[in-house]
């Protein structure tokens, strides 16, 4: 039996008076990844930015799939006594979005994706997942000492900074803060997109990606137009997969600019 929901913890910012704008983040991540574009976007939106299941301060559920997290955010939403809102989502949270506008429409004003598409990708998180399960959390003192024991398994310094930010240091030790077997028993289903019958989101729709990304290419641009026939697309320059938090001001002025439009 599917479970029909989890309560999600949440951060909140702005005037409730204003429009309402829900951010989304990627595997790995939490609602604490938008601070940094959060401070240009709370003058003039009602900012939601939930951890989605498996996630940050949320919920653990052996379920995960792209039905159940929308699922999760309408709860939130119905909770909030939101009927209708903009989303913006990034990565995995891109594609939670998007199943959401097509699956509910009438609940999404307008929709922006950051560096993902709806379509399957080749994952390419084994090395994350070996380094994350191997590292023996009852034998580390420091995150110095955490942070190079992921780097034998991930090189990038970027990525080990953005997974540390979920290792929590409690009084019986170090922990994760996401649901490290949840995720990845739930890979497939993440790297995937569910099956799509005839549903489209008509609404206005911004694809925003990355020049250095290889997320968002042409060969994509065919399936985004079925499902999205009125999108728009924008390429960010100088920027990789992470384009929210290498560019967050610009990613915000592009964001406000075009919901404002």
């Amino acid at each position: 039996m599917r479970n029909t929901g989890v309560a999600l913890h949440f951060r909140e910012f702005g005037n409730p008076e204003t429009p309402k704008l829900c951010l989304l983040h990627g595997l790995f991540g939490s609602a604490n990844n938008w601070m940094s574009v959060v401070k240009y976007l709370q003058q003039g939106f009602h900012v939601i930015a939930p951890d989605l299941r498996n996630h940050g301060r949320s919920p653990h559920h052996q379920e995960m799939d792209y039905g159940l997290m929308a699922d999760d955010l309408l709860r939130l939403f119905d909770s909030l006594e939101i009927s209708s809102v903009c989303l913006v989502g990034h990565s995995m949270g891109g594609k939670v979005a998007m199943w959401l506008a097509l699956q509910r429409p009438e609940r999404v004003e307008k929709l922006v994706v950051a560096d993902i598409a709806p379509v399957t990708y080749a994952h390419r998180f084994d090395a994350i997942f070996q380094a994350l399960a191997g590292l023996r959390l009852d034998e580390i003192g420091s995150r110095e000492e955490a942070d190079s024991g992921l780097a034998e398994w991930v090189s990038d310094r970027g990525v080990r900074q953005y997974l540390l930010q979920n290792l929590l240091k409690q009084r019986d030790g170090w922990h994760w803060r996401f649901n490290l077997e949840g995720l990845r028993s739930a890979i497939s289903d993440m790297a995937g997109f569910p099956q799509v019958e005839s549903e489209i989101f008509a609404g206005e729709t911004l694809f925003v990606h990355g020049e250095k990304s290889d997320y968002v290419t042409d060969a994509y641009r065919e399936r985004i137009a079925q499902l999205f026939p009125h999108y728009r697309l924008r390429m960010l320059h100088g920027v990789g997969h992470w384009l929210y938090a290498e560019q967050p001001q610009l990613f915000a002025q592009v964001v406000r600019h075009f919901i404002a439009g």
